[in-house]
């Protein structure tokens, strides 16, 4: 007798297979693996926003729509020929025992930090020890975004002894970057502002890392501010019978402080 997680699992693979058959869906039939790789990654940022800002219920039903699209892709690479989803889990099942041999092989650890290096030295060993003039970036997926790009470079690069001594080196480095800023919008210079700017965001990124801040989550803590803080100045606006076009900035920078007074 097969279990409700079991039969969950091949119906929905089975649902899979239909839309992809010629009898099935023409739009998913005409899905490439590029095509669901962007998919994948807006539908993971769904998922995360979910964490964070829905009821179980949400992340359930985000979680569900990461999940179509592992399976989704996994089948397009079955149909190629190259692997299916039992060689995906299979894979993943292995990886995970031979990087906890403190679980799985009773190996002793002392504690979090000496996880982390087994989990590095163990990784290192599945690529074959790293060639000598294999780049300590090399790894780092050059298609990830911006922000976590500059965070997992600038944690490369430290591990390897590149980075300042402290926090305060880090803030030099920003008030430096700053007057570089100043000076290229002085000469009104599209290309260096754009330049200046850039390296703003790396130095304010490498000053998450030295706090223990995420980038990502500061950026994604202020943004989810700025919604609920213009969302009360729309609301008090529109008891006043004005939108925020009609409304000056004065009256708009007032409100935004009372918002600021309600915590919001």
């Amino acid at each position: 007798m097969t279990s409700p997680r079991t039969e969950s699992f091949e119906k929905l693979l089975a649902l899979i297979e239909k839309l992809r058959s010629p009898d099935g869906c023409p739009w998913d039939m005409k899905q490439t693996k590029r095509d669901v790789g962007q998919y994948l990654i807006d539908e993971t940022y769904e998922a995360i926003d979910a964490i964070e800002s829905k009821p179980p219920e949400g992340l359930r039903e985000e979680l569900g729509d990461v999940f179509f699209q592992i399976l989704f892709l996994a089948r397009i690479a079955e149909e190629a020929g190259e692997f299916d989803i039992t060689g995906v889990i299979d894979g993943i099942t292995e990886k995970m025992i031979r990087r906890h041999p403190h679980v799985f092989a009773h190996a002793g650890v002392s504690g979090v930090e000496e996880v982390k290096l087994n989990w590095k030295l163990i990784k290192k060993r599945e690529r074959g020890g790293g060639e000598k003039n294999e780049s300590l970036l090399g790894d780092i997926p050059r298609s990830l975004p911006p922000l976590p790009a500059a965070w997992h470079l600038t944690r490369k690069a430290s591990e390897a002894g590149f980075d300042w001594n402290g926090t305060d080196g880090v803030i030099e480095k920003l008030e430096e970057e700053t007057r570089e800023l100043r000076k290229a919008l002085s000469e009104n210079s599209r290309e260096k502002i754009a330049g200046e700017i850039g390296d703003l965001f790396f130095s304010l990124v490498n000053l998450c890392r030295f706090t223990g801040v995420h980038p990502e989550t500061a950026l994604a803590s202020s943004v989810a501010k700025f919604r609920k803080r213009f969302a009360f100045i729309e609301e008090k606006l529109k008891e006043e019978g004005k939108t925020p076009q009609e409304a000056t900035l004065e009256e708009m920078d007032l409100l935004w402080e009372r918002a600021k007074q309600y915590d919001l």
